[in-house]
């Protein structure tokens, strides 16, 4: 389980949190054991990428931490690499469209960022689908990576729009995956329900929080660096990632458990007994929906996610060695 954090403020994370599961499948009132919990491992998780993000910054000699740390943490992932790299492409157009609107000019419609592609990181509602010179400049905007070749060269050839790297084509998927599961989870919704589940959709951690963030997450104890706001926006990213990976493993863990439950008959006699008195009608909705995650489920997802491979086994040659192993990103 996670390192004792540093400190825990009081301030409207669990809000954030029980909005964010239930955008990704938990009910609407989670357990508050569960929720602080998720909350201790999301804070552990940003603590680790804050020191690991000073650790590299030393090496390269600076004494402030930079986007290209936290890139390299996740350099591995690279459908949410490329939709990092989308958001920012689209939030350095949002800006030169407001300082345009602030100079008076003609900027055509306000441009915001795909809540699809980023939730939780206080993106705007609206697609990114505003003025043409705006999409234009989006396209052709790149933001070069420090391990691509292009960033060793003060100048590029210019790139095709009718070609897509490897990076886009998983975004793509994983984009169309995540929009599969969402109406899933909301064809059955009254408007109301779904207007609630839009709201939810815009939970973050860093969205007009960004000072008790800081607090929280340990900047001035951790590392001394002044974080940028993009910075801020790609934690607040990453913390919404964090929260709906746990939520959906825990809900994977806790629907086995539910399997197995009803092919071995259930816990005893008392269970069997209550499962009698309250039969399902025909309009119920299903059984796993009325029964939050329990911090148990959390835990078990938790493990598998830090689950390595067996190669630490195998340099251990299989023995019984203690081997803690480094504590991985979600």
């Amino acid at each position: 389980m996670p390192r004792e954090p540093i400190y825990i403020t009081e301030w409207h994370t669990l809000t954030d949190i029980i909005k964010m599961m239930f955008v990704s499948g938990e009910t609407g009132d989670p357990i508050s054991e569960t929720t602080t919990l998720i909350e201790q491992i999301v804070q552990d998780q940003v603590q680790h990428m804050l020191r690991e993000c000073t650790n590299l910054a030393t090496r390269r000699g600076s004494k402030s931490i930079s986007t290209d740390d936290l890139f390299m943490l996740i350099r591995h992932d690279r459908a949410k690499i490329s939709r990092l790299r989308h958001f920012l492409q689209w939030k350095d157009v949002r800006r030169s469209v407001k300082d345009s609107d602030d100079k008076g000019g003609d900027a055509g419609a306000d441009v915001g960022a795909d809540p699809d592609l980023l939730p939780g990181a206080g993106a705007g509602p609206g697609a990114p689908g505003g003025g043409m010179d705006a999409g234009k400049k989006a396209k052709r905007a790149k933001v070069d990576l420090v391990w691509d070749v292009q960033s060793f060269f003060a100048e590029n050839p210019p790139l095709m729009d009718d070609v897509e790297d490897e990076e886009e084509e998983e975004m793509t998927y994983a984009t169309l995956l995540r929009l599969k599961n969402a109406d899933e989870r909301t064809k059955n919704m009254t408007r109301e329900e779904y207007v609630h589940w839009s709201d939810c959709r815009q939970a973050s951690f860093t969205y007009r929080k960004g000072k008790r963030f800081k607090e929280w997450a340990g900047f001035g104890l951790i590392t001394d660096s002044k974080p940028s706001d993009d910075i801020i926006d790609i934690l607040g990213f990453l913390t919404f990632e964090i929260v709906q990976t746990l939520t959906e493993e825990a809900l994977k863990v806790k629907q086995a458990e539910d399997l197995w439950k009803k092919s071995n008959g259930g816990g005893g006699k008392e269970e069997k007994s209550l499962k009698r008195k309250r039969e399902r009608g025909l309009f119920d909705p299903p059984e796993e929906a009325r029964e939050p995650v329990q911090t148990a489920h959390v835990q078990e997802a938790y493990r598998r996610l830090q689950k390595g491979n067996n190669k630490s086994k195998a340099m251990l040659n299989f023995t019984r060695n203690v081997h803690r192993s480094a504590l991985k990103l979600i």
